[in-house]
């Protein structure tokens, strides 16, 4: 597949109502997900996974100089394209979107060990990182202890094809379930690797390049190793394996503990802290909707 498979919806297409409540709404399990504290491990997790794939990882070694030297800052303006996608009205999705369709649109690359021609938009390489980030996030919300039953978890998945239809999937190669998004994974798995780029990769995740004061005279270096040493320990074991690390020292037991203690710290802190300006605004606009729980 070769470009951005799907046309971008414009204000056109929907009422000031929905406009305003966006494209989920607060009465969807994608808001319950997306504000709970287990969101940021969920992110460092999709992007560790996101790695092994061998064409997707060329094309962020290739084109992002910015994931080479400053890492943390890709995630952080992942989470907050996925934030605004989230709980922005539709106008502000969409023009975040735009944002990210325009970028992709002006990369590529011939990726040496299949020496495939792709470019970044590529609707299979985009269907790979939406996958992953949806896998990612929902799993690790669950271990973490959110309440979320089976027909949550496909409801999930439902609305998250919405989200792949805006940056470019065709709808119909979108996974609906959580049993059509495990039997894609199956399928794939075969294609994927972990290739040098993508060891370096995880490699400046767990230990991202800092200046020497803010190493010595803060706690960031431990507070992101270990955030980020969890995000690994909970990828599921068969991708551990591919990268040749069983989870830095965590069981999978002992993962998904940390992972609950993580959560009900911060759940344990007022709302205004521990959402971002981005959350925040979502909730306090649709206050007459249904709110979101924790």
């Amino acid at each position: 597949m070769t470009g951005s498979g799907t046309a971008l919806p414009g204000p056109g297409d929907w009422t000031p109502e929905e406009d305003h409540e966006g494209f989920f709404g607060p009465d969807s399990v994608t808001w319950r997900i997306h504000a709970d504290p287990s969101y940021s491990v969920g992110g460092l997790r999709a992007l560790m996974l996101q790695a092994l794939h061998p064409v997707a990882m060329d094309g962020v070694a290739r084109n992002s100089a910015a994931f080479r030297d400053q890492p943390w800052q890709r995630l952080i303006r992942t989470g907050q394209y996925v934030e605004t996608l989230t709980f922005g009205t539709r106008t502000e999705a969409r023009r975040a979107v735009a944002r990210v369709r325009g970028l992709h649109s002006r990369f590529g690359g011939v990726e040496s060990d299949s020496g495939r021609a792709y470019r970044v938009d590529d609707p299979d390489l985009l269907l790979w990182v939406h996958n992953c980030e949806v896998e990612s996030l929902l799993s690790t919300a669950r271990r973490g202890g959110l309440g979320l039953t089976d027909a949550d978890a496909d409801r999930y998945v439902t609305e998250q094809v919405a989200a792949a239809v805006l940056v470019g999937v065709p709808e119909d190669a979108v996974p609906r379930t959580v049993a059509g998004l495990d039997a894609w994974f199956a399928d794939v798995r075969p294609s994927l690797a972990a290739t040098a780029a993508a060891r370096d990769a995880v490699r400046r995740l767990l230990l991202p390049p800092m200046p020497a004061w803010v190493q010595l005279l803060t706690p960031a270096r431990p507070a992101w190793g270990g955030l980020a040493g969890l995000g690994f320990a909970l990828l599921p074991p068969w991708a551990r394996q591919l990268f040749s690390m069983p989870g830095l020292g965590l069981t999978d037991a002992a993962a998904t503990g940390a992972l609950r203690a993580f959560r009900q710290g911060l759940l344990a802190l007022p709302t205004r802290l521990r959402h971002s300006p981005i959350v925040r605004t979502g909730i306090e606009r649709t206050a007459s909707a249904v709110p979101v729980s924790a």
